[in-house]
């Protein structure tokens, strides 16, 4: 987003608050959110609502320490540039690489979830490889075409978006059931019983990535020019519009198909799709399926463009491909081509891409943010208050990371529950 005049600068009005916080809570909604019912049945409700809580602070105390770091270099300053002016040239090629790798392992999980829920909606006798292969190619055609096209798709996608959550929440609510929610003690996995606590540790990546907006702060602060205490304000309500949205979500799922049920789901593959059938299982009502489908729809859809965009920018940079019809090509075929066959050789990887995102995710957005805060405190030697933030800020970037690897996708230390 550009500005051309800075806030309070001759007679132009500042840009609203408002239209930040929406800049923010749309880059942080969508198709990641999707998944947080399942991975959280295991920890339930107590716990998932602390963890939810606990990332919501993290995300956003990290996401100060960019704006703070950014403040210091002149306003368009890239993420990239301030990485590189803070920390130097290797941490600014571990942030690259790991921004990359969060960008290519989001396309393939929104390639893989947007086949299935296209397939499951449609009713389709496809195989799902080959649904999720006319998905990824539609959607990189349309960001091959032009960015004008992704930004007009994108508005009208996100008010259907909230339309359709707001139905898909009104036609689950007759099938909730409290009692749900209140379903405790220890659970039976792998013929262990284990505390709900142990669950929380491999669900940080999944929770960290879902409130990762990060790369936007220093748009925000072209935006806004150096207007900190706004910028703060557009990041507060921005995360906790996207913590209401999925707190409501993830209640909801848990009522409606108790913990056994997304059990069954995970076992499954946990795949959209999958999640899709458990709710018109429990509740067979055909405009209820619809809704549902179609905001899960629209979620992957508006997940794609937006990263595949951010993915389309960063390949043409970093190759230095230029903006003709042949450089365009050849960003395309390495931007899409390996995220979307991807997709179609191996169709479930949903829930597995979104963990190995939150894994580099917890890199870039919150282990060097908290890295360039230290330095800057160790210079102007600042209080032990802030300091222990970054401490806390760190440690929790450093699990999230750690606990993936410990994860059935890698290590396969830690319990899930399926």
């Amino acid at each position: 987003m550009d500005c051309k005049t800075a806030p309070n600068q001759g007679h132009a009005a500042a840009p609203s608050t408002l239209g930040g916080t929406m800049i923010v809570a749309g880059t942080v909604i969508g198709a990641g959110m999707l998944t947080l019912p399942i991975i959280a049945a295991g920890m339930w409700t107590g716990w998932t609502l602390a963890v939810l809580v606990l990332s919501f602070f993290m995300m956003r105390a990290s996401a100060h320490m960019i704006l703070r770091a950014n403040l210091r270099y002149a306003p368009g300053a890239s993420f990239d540039t301030v990485v590189r002016g803070t920390l130097g040239r290797g941490w600014n090629l571990l942030n690259g690489l790991s921004v990359g790798f969060v960008l290519y392992m989001l396309m393939y999980a929104y390639t893989s979830g947007g086949g299935a829920t296209l397939g499951h909606s449609l009713g389709l006798s496809w195989p799902q490889g080959l649904v999720s292969l006319c998905f990824g190619l539609l959607l990189a055609a349309c960001i091959f075409w032009s960015t004008r096209i992704v930004d007009r798709l994108s508005v009208i996608l996100m008010v259907g978006m909230v339309v359709a959550f707001v139905a898909a929440l009104a036609g689950m609510l007759p099938a909730f059931r409290v009692e749900h929610l209140g379903d405790g003690g220890t659970l039976v996995a792998g013929g262990e019983r284990l505390p709900r606590a142990w669950y929380v540790l491999a669900t940080l990546p999944y929770f960290l990535t879902s409130f990762c907006f990060h790369a936007s702060v220093p748009s925000l602060v072209k935006y806004y020019g150096p207007d900190e205490k706004r910028i703060g304000r557009c990041i507060f309500y921005g995360l906790l519009i996207a913590g209401l949205f999925y707190a409501a979500w993830i209640l909801t799922g848990f009522g409606v198909l108790s913990r056994e049920g997304l059990r069954a789901v995970y076992a499954q593959g946990g795949n959209i799709s999958h999640y899709l059938a458990a709710v018109e299982q429990v509740r067979a009502d055909a405009w209820l399926g619809q809704a549902v489908s179609v905001f899960a729809f629209l979620a992957v859809v508006t997940s794609f463009l937006g990263a595949g965009l951010g993915l389309f920018d960063y390949i043409a940079d970093a190759c230095s491909f230029d903006d003709r019809v042949p450089g365009r090509v050849k960003t395309a075929l390495v931007a899409f081509a390996p995220p979307v066959l991807a997709g179609t050789i191996f169709p479930d990887g949903f829930i597995m891409a979104i963990g190995f995102a939150g894994f580099a995710a917890a890199i870039w957005s919150v282990i060097i943010p908290a890295l360039m805060e230290w330095k800057s405190l160790r210079a102007h030697q600042a209080n032990r208050g802030r300091l222990a933030l970054v401490w806390l800020v760190l440690i929790y970037g450093l699990l999230s990371a750690g606990f993936h690897l410990l994860s059935p996708d890698v290590l396969d230390i830690l319990p899930v529950y399926r």
